[in-house]
């Protein structure tokens, strides 16, 4: 079984000009999707992925609830979408209830597009919302490649709002932070958060991935992709690099997963 912790798809109209503009803000980077959800279980079918977790991220206030009815709409047995909320919106603690309601089982928050340091003071009524209606929270974590500086949500600042989230499931995407994992190693490493794996395939050192898994526990590592800039079946070979044993490397491909998400 593979199931894949952080993928992405839009609206069809959305996908047409969402994807080629991601792409060149971020270098003209290949997709490898067409950025729709019947993209997204096209390429799942192809690569035998059984689950995908689809992020979508409100980067407005406006769009919020759009984007929720967007998730709402996908979820299902093979795609578990995740919603997410703006911290600018006023409602954004009752949008926090819809998504409970609607059966989504988590949320995502990319500080980069939605203006906001992990850390701050403003945040933490969502943070402990969140967690109090067993919503996972999804950050994307470290540098993001098409952003510039500052990088608002570095290892050292995710480590101080962690207290925030009172035991709530937090995953830190791309291995805790993006081109930070000595940082990561340094401040997030043995803390009770998650990281996925989610475009670390011939990026991230390997040796150095080995060593944050045995140390932080292979039981707090998912699989993630971030299709489609990054395909599932690229990522997986990345896992199986690390050498671990059987019962570990399936702990990350499918078992942290199918526990996380009730499957």
């Amino acid at each position: 079984m593979i199931i894949d912790f952080h993928t992405h798809a839009f609206p069809d109209v959305v996908a047409k000009k969402a994807i080629p503009m991601l792409s060149k803000k971020s270098g003209n980077m290949q997709p490898f999707t067409d950025g729709t959800a019947k993209g997204l279980i096209d390429r799942m079918d192809e690569n035998g992925v059984d689950v995908c977790v689809v992020l979508n991220i409100a980067t407005n206030p406006k769009q919020m609830q759009k984007v929720n009815d967007f998730a709402i709409a996908v979820n299902s047995d093979r795609l578990v979408a995740f919603g997410s909320v703006h911290p600018d919106a006023p409602d954004a603690l009752d949008e926090l209830c819809r998504i409970k309601e609607a059966g989504l089982k988590g949320i995502k928050l990319h500080p980069d597009y939605q203006d906001f340091f992990v850390d701050e003071e403003r945040m933490f009524p969502i943070y402990e919302k969140a967690a109090q209606l067993n919503l996972i929270t999804v950050f994307h974590a470290g540098v993001d490649i098409g952003w510039f500086e500052p990088v608002h949500c570095t290892p050292q600042r995710l480590a101080k709002a962690l207290p925030h989230f009172n035991g709530g499931v937090v995953v830190a995407a791309h291995m805790g932070g993006y081109m930070l994992w000595d940082d990561v190693e340094k401040h997030l490493v043995g803390k009770d958060v998650y990281f996925d794996t989610g475009f670390c395939y011939s990026r991230m050192p390997v040796l150095q991935a080995k060593r944050i898994v045995k140390n932080h526990g292979a039981d707090k590592i998912l699989l993630g992709s971030d299709l489609p800039w990054s395909p599932t079946e690229r990522e997986v070979d990345f896992v199986k690099a690390f050498d671990l044993q059987k019962e570990d490397e399936e702990k990350i491909l499918f078992e942290n997963a199918k526990r996380l998400l009730k499957i």
